[in-house]
């Protein structure tokens, strides 16, 4: 259909058991689309993507040798961290900017950005989540990373990370913990909003499945650079790895979403 990849794959080690995933993890765009009539500075901004989380995830690979499923296109397109039927999709304004790309939109070109990036997101997170349960013979445990803006119309955010789930609490619970362990971060718990949303990425292949998983959502000031990128990889990648050798996280389980039944 194009020659735009709209994933990447950095390879690890399907035999670990860990899969990690980046739905928002870049600010790209096909040339064809330019910036969607939004200036240059849009793109810096968390509309275009998660700031810092590219970073994270490749770190995290580099540290722990997990296979990382990332985006190559910017959710100012279409966010690969919404069902197909969810009206928000494709935006046509995002935190007071409106993006003159997506609206109007033709039924064509909303069914070319799901056939074109969105579905093959999801497609490559589900060939790496089955590479790794055919190697293991085991449910994987998959994490998926994002950030968050350090302030919301004006009211700052305290939490300099927290977890986001539906109802499965089986990698929540002790990643919470180890999280709060050290005490030296306010860490928040389905903050700063809830993490049940049907149809997005976890759901899908998680939630429904009975595949243990948990968000991380760090805020973005505290991985706005290397340095910052770093302290958190070295944070986080002895939290994932203990957890991964949990093998009770290795099961599947099916839990009931909050919102609703399958």
């Amino acid at each position: 259909m194009q020659d735009y990849p709209p994933f990447e794959i950095i390879d690890g080690d399907p035999g670990l058991g860990l899969v990690i995933l980046a739905d928002h993890a870049t600010n790209l765009l096909p040339e064809r689309y330019g910036r969607l009539g939004l200036p240059e500075s849009a793109f810096e901004r968390h509309i275009a993507y998660d700031i810092g989380v590219e970073g994270v995830v490749r770190g995290l690979n580099a540290r722990l040798n997990a296979p990382v499923v990332m985006s190559r296109f910017s959710r100012l397109l279409i966010d690969p961290n919404r069902g197909e039927d969810d009206p928000t999709l494709v935006m046509r304004i995002s935190d007071g900017a409106i993006i003159p790309g997506n609206h109007p939109i033709t039924p064509e070109e909303w069914q070319y950005r799901l056939e074109a990036f969105h579905r093959p997101y999801h497609d490559a997170v589900s060939r790496t989540i089955g590479a790794v349960a055919e190697r293991t013979g085991k449910a994987p445990l998959v994490i998926s990373m994002h950030s968050f803006t350090p302030a919301w119309k004006g009211v700052p955010r305290p939490w300099q990370v927290t977890v986001l789930w539906d109802s499965d609490p089986r990698a929540v619970h002790p990643l919470l913990d180890a999280l709060e362990a050290p005490g030296d971060v306010v860490v928040g718990d389905n903050e700063p909003y809830d993490g049940a949303l049907r149809g997005d990425t976890l759901f899908r292949h998680c939630m429904k499945p009975g595949i243990a998983h948990a968000l991380i959502e760090i805020r973005q000031d505290e991985i706005g650079d290397a340095a910052g990128i770093a302290r958190w990889v070295d944070r986080l990648a002895p939290v994932f790895a203990r957890l991964n050798a949990d093998e009770a996280l290795h099961t599947y389980e099916i839990h009931p979403s909050r919102t609703g039944p399958y």
